[in-house]
């Protein structure tokens, strides 16, 4: 026999793994291009990421449309500020009021913020205030309906968010005028009831503390608070609330509102 000859039919010799076979030709796969030195690496990896990055800074410092280029309406652009700064302040407030209703203080802090002179900003918001877009009474309205509503707060807690955002005392008090002593007694009632429920393993002075503070919290009165928990856990416990129980609960009773 003579010496072996392997597949190629050249004596001795064995294929290089990989050659010549279809798809694997030097090329890559069907004839692709394999990366070559430029193309691999970290240099190579460095440029993609500085050009993902860079695409990125781009699309931040040109994209959104907004004021200065920033998004929330900031008068980051001194120029346009001094050139216009009553319509620099048209548009921060515009974008403002364009997520949610805002009061004039909470607007004012905001235009201040930017750097828009005093009198251009209180031209702007007299402006909107006269068209409609700014109007503290119905703010103030909405939010006693919606927070009184969905987180049952009482007129102490009202009163001290909408003081927070800038509306004026006598706005307040009209505002929580609309909302009586009886509504605010039965969301008093819906909010024990609902944590006795989650609290019947407690002992009956450790509920009560329990239900004064989150009363307390949301704003009620101490009186109307102890009186409405006495008579719901009384409505609930077969006998009568203990004795030390009831008279303190009779005393927080018996304190002004």
């Amino acid at each position: 026999m003579g010496p072996h000859t392997g597949p190629t039919g050249r004596r001795g010799s064995t294929p290089a793994v990989g050659a010549d076979r279809p798809g694997h030709g030097p090329d890559g796969p069907d004839g692709a291009d394999r990366p070559g030195p430029d193309d691999t690496g970290p240099e190579s990896g460095r440029r993609r990421g500085e050009g993902r990055r860079g695409k990125r800074s781009g699309d931040r410092g040109s994209g959104g449309g907004g004021f200065g280029g920033r998004r929330d309406g900031s008068a980051d652009n001194a120029d346009e500020v001094l050139a216009d700064p009553e319509q620099a302040a048209r548009n921060i407030c515009l974008r403002l009021l364009t997520g949610q209703p805002r009061t004039r203080a909470e607007l004012a802090a905001a235009l201040q913020k930017r750097g828009i002179p005093a009198e251009a900003a209180e031209s702007v918001l007299d402006r909107f205030g006269e068209v409609g877009l700014i109007d503290d009474a119905a703010f103030a309205e909405a939010w006693v309906s919606s927070r009184h509503r969905g987180r049952g707060l009482a007129g102490r807690a009202l009163r001290q968010e909408l003081h927070r955002r800038g509306i004026a005392a006598e706005t307040v008090q009209d505002a929580l005028g609309t909302l009586d002593d009886e509504t605010q007694e039965e969301t008093a009632r819906s909010l024990v009831r609902r944590r006795l429920a989650a609290t019947r393993s407690l002992a009956p002075d450790v509920r009560t503390r329990r239900l004064l503070g989150m009363l307390a919290r949301k704003g009620y009165p101490a009186g109307t608070a102890a009186r409405v928990i006495r008579e719901e856990i009384g409505a609930e416990l077969s006998g009568p609330v203990g004795e030390s129980l009831s008279e303190a609960l009779e005393a927080l009773a018996d304190e002004p509102e």
